[in-house]
């Protein structure tokens, strides 16, 4: 609990078994009331790791993709009645130390949706990302801002932490299984009136992290400028689509 609130770390994990062990050690017990780990049929042992581990493991039965894992985790937080949900990757990316601020960020009631910003603090070449993915996030960070009139630093961390309200209310089953979820549930967490934060998170990039190489980075990024476009084409009355329609699929509480 963290201010009377229930805390819920969610880990969509692929192929993880080499990090997911000092990932799951450095999460912080006494605030997070429970861990989920949701395996997208991995090639490894990592579904074997986190049962010894005795994480809640959610197991899909074949590969259906990054957005569909996320969808699962959040769901299954859900049932067990978060009120705040973290998602964390099992690839030691991102430190889990910062689960404990950005959850304060929500509980405080100042924020709904708050996100670990590589790019803040200027640590993001430093710990290790490549040159052209750092360009590209820079690029494609400052085109979304403009096209939605937002002034994040930037919009493709997978270090994000959602109150209950917002995973109920977004209709994210309507959402890509792919990549480019993550893209299109920050544009609605705009497009609906959430408030979003960022704090300063630095990154670490091994061997073993997660990565998409350049052809999924390159149809990542027409995605991203896709989800953008019909942002500013609904703001305007010019399009109506189901990602940004109140009455779209949702979870279920």
């Amino acid at each position: 609990m963290l201010n009377g609130k229930k805390i819920v770390v969610v880990m969509p994990a692929y192929n993880a078994e080499k990090t997911l062990k000092k990932t799951y050690e450095e999460i912080p017990k006494d605030i997070v009331d429970d861990i989920i780990l949701t395996d997208d049929k991995s090639c490894d042992r990592t579904v074997e790791v986190a049962k010894a581990m005795k994480i809640k493991t959610f197991v899909h039965d074949q590969n259906k993709g990054y957005g569909a894992n996320q969808k699962t985790c959040y769901q299954e937080a859900l049932k067990l009645g978060a009120d705040v949900v973290v998602m964390l990757h099992p690839d030691y990316q991102y430190p889990p130390k910062l689960i404990t601020p950005m959850a304060g960020l929500i509980t405080s009631g100042m924020f709904d949706v708050v996100l670990g910003s590589r790019i803040l603090g200027n640590n993001a070449i430093k710990g290790g990302m490549p040159v052209y993915k750092y360009t590209a996030n820079r690029l494609l960070t400052l085109i979304e801002n403009h096209m939605i009139s937002q002034k994040l630093s930037e919009y493709h961390t997978g270090y994000r932490a959602f109150s209950k309200e917002v995973l109920l209310n977004l209709p994210i089953l309507e959402n890509s299984d792919d990549f480019v979820f993550d893209n299109q549930m920050l544009l609605q967490a705009f497009y609906f009136g959430y408030k979003v934060a960022e704090i300063t998170c630095p990154s670490v990039y091994t061997k073993e992290s997660s990565s998409i190489n350049f052809l999924r980075s390159l149809i990542y990024g027409i995605g991203v400028l896709h989800t953008a476009s019909r942002y500013m084409l609904q703001r305007h009355s010019l399009g109506k689509w189901p990602i940004f329609d109140k009455n779209g699929a949702k979870l279920a509480s």
